[in-house]
């Protein structure tokens, strides 16, 4: 409302009452922000994110556990309500075609084949699906610097409910979630006629950092 309507509306106490405080509604709608909540950017530089895939299978012995690197493109945090996690979100987005086998316990070579096929049709099939997202739907507190967050998880042209675990740490929120391959349309794979063969259920690990 400008000067020159609370001119016009000099003359009525009440109108002017009225118009004052409509326009504080509209601030606790649209701002200031920072009075309700605290969006904040994902330093994409300083987080990571890692999946573990575990080995099982009569012969497990002679096989690996994988541990998978996967870039945050993107993200964001809106804490929400001061003293309240109610409308607290995160949004994170990946690109699968950059997720990089660690491994460093194997050969180069070896570690390029996991790598082929992880990103192969077989697996994730990257081409064809190469964004992966996650969106909160609620977060809960659980008492101090933690938090569960309930949120869509898409993978693989699938979207399925996935549970993350949150603590926040020096200004780090770092977690971990688990899910199951099958459940994004993935069979997990089987050699040697299945007696070496990873999970069903992997791993996530995070350490997120914000943008100051």
């Amino acid at each position: 409302m400008g000067p020159g309507r609370i001119a016009e509306a000099g003359g009525n106490p009440m109108r002017v009452t009225k118009l004052v405080l409509g326009m504080l509604a509209i601030g606790v709608w649209v701002g200031p922000s920072n009075l309700y909540a605290q969006s904040q950017a994902i330093d994409v530089n300083k987080s990571s994110l890692k999946i573990r895939v575990f080995k099982s299978g009569v012969f497990s012995a002679f096989a690996h556990d994988h541990e998978i690197q996967v870039p945050i493109e993107e993200g964001r945090i809106d804490e929400g309500k001061i003293d309240s996690s109610a409308q607290a979100r995160v949004q994170l987005r990946m690109d699968a075609r950059k997720m990089r086998v660690l491994d460093p316990e194997i050969a180069a070579d070896k570690r390029a084949e996991i790598q082929h096929t992880m990103q192969g049709a077989a697996v994730l099939d990257v081409e064809k699906f190469p964004e992966i997202s996650y969106q909160s739907t609620a977060v809960t507190g659980k008492g101090g610097a933690h938090w569960e967050v309930h949120g869509i998880l898409s993978l693989h042209g699938e979207k399925q409910p996935v549970v993350v675990e949150v603590f926040l740490q020096g200004g780090h929120y770092r977690g971990c979630a688990s899910f199951k391959q099958s459940e994004f349309g993935i069979t997990p794979i089987r050699i040697a006629r299945g007696t070496i063969k990873v999970k069903d259920e992997v791993k996530i690990e995070f350490d997120i950092v914000p943008v100051p």
